[in-house]
């Protein structure tokens, strides 16, 4: 019994102690590596004076307990209510008594909450290079934390979605009279990882030692040249290096397989319309990299292009301008949602007409790379798809059909080519889209061991005729006749020392 009581003794004398004692209290200052690290906080109206002052004295508690310089932990404080006003940039103090003075001196600004106004500023100012964070290639964490107490004025979820895509981890901790939506628009995921809800502002230290713990064991990937090529995960006093669904970590523990035979010519077709949505489209940029990651890019191996459709076409990127999955994946980050209507057949007709042109960087035919489109889309078309459909495949274009949510079965294998059991994908939900990877993985990757050379194959293939047609049709038209009779008794020895 006595072995009960000592618990909630403990944690009355917790609750006793200064807020900034209360972070220190679970161990020495973490170094956590590199980092860029902004605090946004509501001092709307609706935060009280007493209850301001516990956020200012949680802000100086959560400051000694990191390791702030130059080289290591950069810190940023913005205030917002009705306007947004930066209390210190990340470059303005390396050290903690410099912005422990500043938050001190800090006075409320009363007034609305505009929440959204206030992480477009952090995105496009606070984290700029000219207010101190580092840049991007530097690949140094930024980490935004908003701490609010009610329901925003204007719209959150689609800046949000902007300040994630461009490498922002957000935090949203909400006090009391949070709207617990709104909080899980603004965060990163794993939600469960980045969404904070609690009773009061007596008890936002709770939040304050979870992510202090939080930032301690990212140490290892942030402060060592691990060497992975995708993703670094730390664990203890260790670390290990992740793939992308539907690839492997090789044996050296650092790099992922790619597709062998990576010579491809494709095409992603994007529904950029209103119905997709801020957020969700970022999902698509997100898996459009995914399928990108088990690619061997290169102006030798795989190019890629993009095209971004709604009531109008545009092409993000042709074929031929990126010639590493690096460089498509950050084109890829950069594309701005379009909204609007869902024309399709105006989008398949840009493909066939431009999109796999030699202009725009498509291999000629007579080098036989195969051009491969896939067409991502949430719904029915506006406009007629059949016309153009039918041509893309008459052109010897392989199409793919990936539908979300409300596409429409019939329009997808009208798309597709045949087989329509291998050639179309299906998603109810956006979130859950990602097991659709090892499918197109197995489609789009030739199978291995398989050359794209001059290596011979079954005769029966369907692939082997027409290229054994477009080979000797080539020859014939060049008129030797002599040439293509020996070609075909040299095919035939072949088949003869296989069997």
């Amino acid at each position: 019994m006595r072995g009960l009581l000592c618990w909630p003794l403990l944690a009355w004398l917790l609750l006793l102690q200064p807020w900034e004692t209360q972070l220190q209290v679970a161990g020495p200052r973490c170094h956590t590596g590199p980092l860029d690290l902004v605090f946004v906080i509501d001092s709307s109206r609706s935060v009280r004076p007493f209850e301001f002052e516990t956020v200012r004295q949680f802000l100086v508690g959560l400051l000694h307990g990191l390791n702030v310089g130059p080289n290591a932990t950069r810190v940023g404080v913005i205030q917002y209510s009705s306007q947004v006003q930066s209390v210190f940039p990340l470059g303005a103090f390396s050290r903690p008594e410099d912005m422990e003075r500043a938050i001190r001196a800090l006075v409320p600004l009363a007034q609305g909450t505009m929440t959204g106004l206030a992480i477009q500023y952090a995105m496009n100012v606070a984290f700029s290079v000219a207010e101190g964070a580092r840049p991007p290639e530097e690949r140094v964490p930024r980490v935004a934390v908003i701490v609010t107490d009610g329901r925003p004025q204007d719209r959150v979820a689609e800046v949000a979605a902007q300040a994630r895509a461009r490498g922002i981890e957000i935090y949203a901790v909400g006090v009391q009279r949070a709207d617990v939506g709104s909080l899980r628009a603004m965060a990163s995921h794993p939600l469960d990882e980045h969404v904070f809800l609690v009773e009061s502002f007596d008890l936002i230290q709770e939040f304050g030692l979870q992510f202090q713990g939080r930032l301690c064991v990212r140490d290892l990937c942030n402060g060592v040249d691990h060497g992975c090529e995708f993703q670094c995960v730390s664990e203890g006093l260790s670390y290990r290096c992740l793939c992308p669904e539907g690839r492997q970590l090789q044996p050296d523990g650092k790099s992922c397989n790619r597709c062998r035979e990576g010579h491809v010519d494709l095409v992603l077709l994007v529904d950029g319309s209103k119905s997709v949505r801020p957020q969700n489209f970022e999902l698509v940029k997100r898996f459009v990299n995914q399928i990108v990651d088990f690619l061997d890019v290169s102006p030798d191996g795989t190019r890629v292009g993009l095209v971004q459709f709604s009531s109008r076409v545009r092409t993000e990127f042709p074929l031929g301008r990126y010639g590493t999955a690096a460089e498509v994946k950050q084109a890829v980050l950069a594309v701005e949602y379009m909204e609007r209507g869902t024309m399709t057949g105006l989008a398949l007709r840009h493909m066939v007409e431009h999109s796999f042109s030699e202009a725009q960087g498509a291999r000629p035919r007579a080098l036989n790379v195969p051009r491969v489109g896939l067409v991502f889309t949430d719904g029915r078309s506006q406009d007629d798809i059949s016309v153009w459909a039918a041509r893309a495949k008459e052109e010897g274009i392989v199409m793919y059909a990936v539908g979300v949510g409300k596409a429409v079965e019939e329009e997808l294998r009208e798309i597709a080519s045949e087989p329509a059991e291998l050639h179309v994908s299906y998603s109810p939900d956006f979130s859950t889209m990602t097991h659709l990877l090892e499918n197109l993985r197995g489609s789009i990757c030739p199978e291995e061991g398989i050359s794209a050379g001059t290596e011979l194959r079954s005769p029966c293939e369907c692939e082997s005729l027409v290229e054994f047609q477009g080979r000797t049709l080539g020859v014939f038209l060049n008129g030797s006749l002599a040439q293509l009779t020996a070609r075909l008794e040299d095919l035939e020895n072949q088949l003869a020392n296989q069997q």
